[in-house]
C-alpha cells in the first residue's frame, strides 16, 4: 500500500507513533521498502519495525514511574548531566537492541536515520543555540510541517543506512545523534564529526522519499504532533494525532501520559486502517 514511510521527529510524543504502527500496519499490511526516521521518530522506526512497540512503551512507563525528576543536580556528579532524559534514553535503547535486533533490521526495509550537519562556517558552540532557537521562532511563528530555518543557516541534512552499521553500539550512537538537542541530549559524534538532531534541518524527514515519489510510489509520512495544514505533494499521505498528545517531548516524569500517546496511537492507527481500506486507499 505504501512504498516508503517517514516517521517524524518529537520526543516523548513519538510513542503516539509506536501504537499507530502497531494498530495501522497488520490491518494496512504495511511492508514498506524505505523507512525513515529522525529523533525519536528514528527511534520508533527502529523499535516498531522489530514489533516491540507495546514492550518499549511500558518499559519507558515504568522507568518514568520511579520518581526522578526532569532536572536534577546531583545527576550532574554521577550521570554526567543534570538531566537524567539523556541515560534513560541511551539505557533504553542498549536494551532492546542487541546482536539479533540489528539483523532483523538489517533484513527489514532500507532504514535510514536522519542527522543534522553544524553549518560550516559556525563554531559548534553558536551553531547549537542558534539552531535551536531558530527552529523554535519558526514553529511558533508559522508552525510548518517542513521548516526552513535551519537549511537557511547552513545546517546539512545526512542519512544514517541502518544496514551500513556494524554493531549494536553504532545504531545505539546514530539514534542518541539523531536526537542530540544539547544541553538535554549530548551532542553525538557520527564519522569522526558532531552530529546534531536531524530535527534541525527538518523535523519530518521526507528528503528520501523524493526519489520514490518521483517514480509514482506512495508514502506515508507520521507525524507526532497537530499542524494545520499539510502540504500537497502527490503520492504522499501525511497522518498526525487526532488530538494533541498528552506528555512532554522530555518529561521522564509523567508515565500515564506515556501509556496514553501509546493507546492514542492505537485508536488512531485503527481509525486510519479502517477508513483507508473503506476508501480503497
Amino acid at each position: 500500500m505504501f512504498d516508503a514511510v517517514a516517521f517524524a521527529g518529537g520526543g516523548n510524543r513519538c510513542y503516539w507513533q509506536g501504537g499507530f504502527w502497531e494498530a495501522a500496519a497488520p490491518l494496512l499490511g504495511l511492508k514498506p521498502a524505505m523507512v525513515v526516521g529522525v529523533s525519536a521518530g528514528a527511534w520508533s522506526a527502529c523499535y516498531s519495525l522489530l514489533g516491540l512497540g507495546r514492550r518499549v512503551n511500558e518499559m519507558v512507563a515504568e522507568g518514568c514511574s520511579l520518581g526522578r525528576r526532569n532536572f536534577e543536580w546531583r545527576a550532574w556528579r554521577s550521570e554526567g548531566s543534570p538531566w537524567p532524559v539523556s541515560l534513560m534514553y541511551r539505557s533504553l535503547i542498549e536494551a532492546i537492541i542487541d546482536e539479533t535486533a540489528l539483523e532483523r533490521l538489517r533484513q527489514g526495509p532500507d532504514t535510514l536515520i536522519g542527522l543534522a550537519r553544524k553549518p560550516r562556517r559556525l563554531p559548534l558552540s553558536l551553531a547549537i543555540p542558534l539552531g535551536i532557537a531558530t527552529y523554535q521562532i519558526e514553529k511558533k511563528w508559522r508552525s510548518p510541517v517542513h521548516p526552513r530555518g535551519g537549511r537557511a543557516l547552513g545546517f546539512r541534512p545526512e542519512f544514517v543506512q541502518v544496514r551500513d552499521l556494524a554493531s549494536p553500539a553504532e545504531l545505539s550512537a546514530a539514534l542518541m545523534a539523531s536526537a542530540s538537542v544539547p544541553p538535554f541530549m549530548p551532542v553525538g559524534r557520527i564519522g569522526g564529526m558532531a552530529a546534531l538532531d536531524g530535527g534541525l534541518v527538518d523535523n519530518v524527514p521526507t528528503e528520501p522519499l523524493l526519489p520514490v515519489e518521483e517514480q509514482g510510489g506512495r508514502t506515508l509520512v507520521i507525524l507526532s504532533r497537530l499542524y494545520r495544514a499539510f502540504p500537497k505533494v502527490k503520492g504522499r499521505t501525511y497522518i498526525q494525532p487526532s488530538e494533541p498528545v498528552p506528555v512532554g517531548q522530555f518529561d521522564i516524569s509523567n508515565p500515564a501520559g506515556i501509556r496514553k500517546a501509546y493507546e492514542m496511537g492505537l485508536r488512531d492507527g485503527e481509525a486510519f486502517a479502517r477508513g483507508a481500506g473503506a476508501h480503497g486507499v
